[in-house]
């Protein structure tokens, strides 16, 4: 996933700022993923689940940040708020996947190579549905410059120094959901290893247990709009980062029984720290790029998040977890981990507080920072 996020949004985003209607090539991506999916169970080596796994999200993590631009595009086009608007609309996506997580769940197919056929099936009607989505046609037609010609003008936002500083803590808080993401399930599934937890609903369901995070998202995304334009992004952005060292530090000492609660109160603190990272975030970059390059400014979140967020969160916690938190037998020491993980937020959250210097109107979502000017005087 993280590999992936490293070029092909970029190649989609320039694709879809200059060529092709942005749904279209949307509907067209998710019919080629579906393909990758559906040849998933089919395989036996790793080498090759590799390679098909890399192609299947080279066709999806552009249309993460593909359905953004047509959300937005649509929503202008009505003359409606994004930042007001927005949020009820994405919230939507957070209880399909929650449908998923419970499908997969009841059905045991969590470790079943045949959740890949639900997959693909999802991702055949959502690619079918999405060529009737309100058109999003190129908005940079003309070009006089190779900068403008490759889509770079986007970049140009880093030449900002709180945009700068914006983006690299977004790399480092996303590196945070990558932990979440690759460890949770398999902490609640370590329970079943112990004799007083296997038979406990917790421990049978964990996925259920993780919907609970999801749950969570549903109500704070609602809430964007409120603090977006009462305290900023800079508020926002904080109060996701101590979301995930409360989400950290409850993993930590929380156990299927007696301490189920700080199991059940860290999912209902990711609500917050993915809907006020993710979407915030998206909101903010949306409000600070001209409409030339509003597929490439999302496209550069897309790359500094999910990919190189996404590969570091993997591969220094990997090399982390290997080297210290991992008995001599296989067996993980989830209560280091989650904690190292938890000191890890909050050091991210000291220097975000000092380092990104943003004043914010009261009453308004952004100020916008004019990109333009930035390429011609670079």
């Amino acid at each position: 996933m993280g590999i992936a996020s490293l070029f092909m949004p970029s190649l989609m985003g320039i694709v879809a700022d200059k060529w092709i209607n942005a749904e279209r090539l949307y509907g067209l991506l998710h019919l080629l993923g579906a393909g990758m999916l559906f040849i998933v169970p089919m395989i036996n080596s790793p080498q090759a689940l590799f390679w098909v796994m890399l192609l299947n999200m080279g066709f999806y993590m552009p249309t993460i940040s593909l359905s953004i631009t047509v959300a937005y595009s649509a929503l202008k086009n009505e003359g409606a708020d994004v930042v007001k608007d927005y949020p009820p609309i994405r919230v939507w996506g957070t209880i399909g996947f929650i449908v998923a997580m419970w499908i997969i769940s009841l059905l045991h197919l969590e470790k079943s190579a045949s959740q890949f056929y639900v997959a693909g099936v999802s991702a055949v009607l959502l690619g079918l549905y999405s060529f009737t989505l309100p058109r999003c046609p190129p908005t940079d037609l003309h070009h006089d410059s190779l900068i403008e010609a490759l889509s770079l003008r986007s970049f140009a936002l880093l030449k900002n120094y709180n945009m700068a500083v914006f983006f690299l803590y977004a790399m480092a808080l996303r590196s945070s959901l990558q932990l979440t993401n690759a460890y949770g399930d398999t902490f609640l599934h370590s329970f079943a290893k112990v004799a007083a937890y296997r038979d406990l609903l917790t421990v049978r369901y964990p996925n259920i247990v993780l919907s609970i995070s999801r749950m969570s998202e549903t109500v704070f995304i609602l809430t964007i709009p409120f603090f977006l334009k009462r305290f900023g992004i800079k508020t926002v952005m904080l109060i996701s980062m101590v979301a995930w060292i409360l989400r950290f530090g409850l993993f930590a000492y929380g156990n299927p029984a007696g301490l189920l609660w700080m199991i059940i109160l860290s999912n209902l603190v990711y609500g917050m720290a993915f809907d006020f990272f993710d979407i915030s975030g998206s909101l903010f970059v949306e409000d600070q790029a001209d409409t030339k390059i509003r597929a490439g400014a999302q496209v550069l979140f897309m790359m500094m998040t999910n990919g190189f967020g996404a590969v570091l969160g993997s591969s220094l916690s990997g090399l982390l977890i290997d080297h210290y938190f991992t008995h001599s037998d296989g067996r993980l020491i989830w209560h280091g981990i989650w904690l190292s993980f938890a000191a890890y937020s909050l050091v991210i959250a000291v220097l975000f507080a000092i380092l990104f210097c943003y004043r914010h109107l009261h009453g308004t979502a952004a100020q916008p920072f004019d990109t333009a000017n930035a390429v011609s005087n670079p």
